[in-house]
């Protein structure tokens, strides 16, 4: 008699507590629409057209808020001061000195590193002296070799048959990430070899290129590759387009290291030959053979070409440079940033603050909220990327302390993504926020802010209803086609609905 109880029990029991759990899952699908207003009106942080240091610095007060990046090349001998027992030892107040002072225009940095680049004399004082640490070269059987490159001035190549040079390479890396990885003052990192890190010495200048020699060998730069695509996970980094080249590299026909994420750099964006359809397309072919959808994981940018004087000058053009606007370029190859350090010293009606603005904002990551609901636990947004590229980098919806479990890094161009926030979003009576959820992020600084566009609003509405089949095809405020159950603000029938 107790078993058939007990056994009753149970077969009552468990109706009970699946009815109880579908009214506590019902009571928290009881969204209600909330309204809320906010518009992008700044250049987004990790995004848009870049200066150099002290162009920005000189131009501060009328380019300070056309701009969110700063470009510097960093030799390694300028943060290295020795090796013992196998130790690298630092002094990294070099590279602190320069962030600060980025940091101080409100920017971010991007930074190249180096140890060739011909005629420059920012290492020493002499000229071409590569970036080498001292240690190294004092060693017995390090060995560089130098050449006067035509056009570009005499240029000392670093010595890539020496066993501790790769070693340290790769170590310099390890070191830099494990203190920079979080630190915000940096967005993005360039890595390469030869001439200025761009992967190419040029033999028409009269330079013959030897592996284990003047240039790493095919298999130290895999080595390389696969060894920073660990190191240096949590830092976007790029190499140069010109990685496609098979006579330097090999990339272009290696399967492991075309699936490593990493992004492009274009050292000469936009010139008269960039395009196939212009004249020999050298540059698109490379963004092509690197991979056509790289962009959708590695950060895509680079400097506008110095081909032409007027290049960096005229790219702004709304008319177009070469047949082809900034914009539509910056789309092709879904650029997030572009150094132009010239631009601003053009003379032409572009070359303006405003036109620069609106450069940098045509580059990146745009988000806007489609849609914000709250059953008073918590909070439901849908944000959609109408950028050309993604954002590379976590940040998260937030209200107060509390940030969505979703990150908004990697949403893609023209695709959506529901966010949910433990926390509700408090209105007034009418049913508009108090204050607006922001985006939090980590990786900017702490007087940047990641801005979206909405405007949903529930004055005006015309009807509040619950839309059924004889209803016409409902549109959320962006105008495009949402279900029958989308719960919000749509149009339908002609008139902006509250669909309950």
């Amino acid at each position: 008699m107790l078993y058939l109880i007990r056994k009753n029990m149970k077969k009552i029991a468990l109706p009970f507590l699946l009815n109880a759990v579908i009214a506590l899952n019902t009571m928290a699908a009881d969204w209600k629409p909330i309204s809320i207003s906010s518009q992008v009106t700044n250049v987004q942080p990790m995004t848009g057209l870049v200066l150099w240091p002290d162009e920005a610095d000189d131009r501060y007060k009328t380019y300070g808020k056309s701009h969110a990046l700063e470009y510097s090349y960093v030799a390694p001998c300028k943060v290295v001061t020795g090796c013992e027992d196998g130790t690298i030892q630092y002094d990294w107040s070099y590279l602190e000195d320069l962030l600060d002072d980025i940091k101080s225009r409100n920017h971010q940095a991007v930074l190249r590193f180096f140890y060739e680049y011909p005629g420059e004399k920012m290492v020493d004082g002499n000229v071409g002296t590569t970036g080498v640490p001292a240690y190294i070269k004092a060693l017995p059987d390090y060995h560089e070799v130098h050449k006067k490159v035509a056009g570009d001035g005499l240029t000392y190549y670093a010595d890539w048959s020496n066993d501790e040079l790769k070693r340290f390479t790769k170590q310099f890396y390890v070191d830099f990430a494990q203190k920079y990885e979080t630190d915000p003052r940096i967005a993005f990192v360039e890595v390469g070899f030869g001439h200025w890190s761009e992967y190419h010495i040029y033999d028409e200048n009269g330079v013959d290129l030897v592996f284990d020699g003047n240039f790493p060998s095919k298999e130290y730069q895999k080595e390389f590759f696969l060894h920073l695509s660990k190191v240096m996970a949590n830092i976007p980094w790029a190499i140069s387009i010109d990685a496609a080249d098979d006579e330097y590299t090999p990339f272009a026909d290696d399967e492991e290291l075309q699936d490593l994420k990493f992004g492009l750099f274009d050292d000469s964006f936009m010139h008269k030959g960039h395009e196939k359809k212009s004249k020999d397309g050298y540059n698109e072919d490379c963004w092509n053979t690197m991979g056509k959808n790289r962009w959708q994981t590695g950060v895509c940018g680079g400097e506008i070409s110095y081909y032409d004087d007027k290049d960096q000058v005229q790219f702004t053009n709304p008319a177009g440079l070469y047949g082809y606007t900034w914009e539509e370029q910056a789309a092709k190859y879904h650029i997030t940033f572009m150094l132009a350090n010239n631009n601003p010293s053009g003379k032409n009606s572009y070359n303006n603050a405003s036109r620069f603005k609106e450069c940098s904002m045509a580059t990146g990551y745009h988000f806007v909220v489609t849609d914000c609901q709250s059953d008073g636990v918590q909070t439901k947004i849908t944000v959609k990327n109408v950028g050309v590229a993604p954002l590379y980098r976590d940040a998260y919806f937030a209200i107060g302390s509390t940030r969505s479990k979703e990150t908004l890094r990697g949403l893609l161009p023209n695709l959506s993504m529901e966010v949910i926030i433990d926390a509700a979003l408090e209105c007034d009576e009418n049913g508009r926020a108090l204050s607006n959820p922001v985006i939090d992020s980590d990786y900017i600084l702490d007087t940047q802010v990641i801005e979206y566009d909405c405007d949903i609003t529930l004055t005006g509405l015309q009807e509040i209803k619950q839309l059924s089949r004889e209803d016409s095809q409902p549109y959320n405020l962006l105008g495009e086609k949402v279900p029958a159950d989308y719960r919000g603000v749509v149009i339908a029938n002609g008139k902006k609905v509250l669909n309950r």
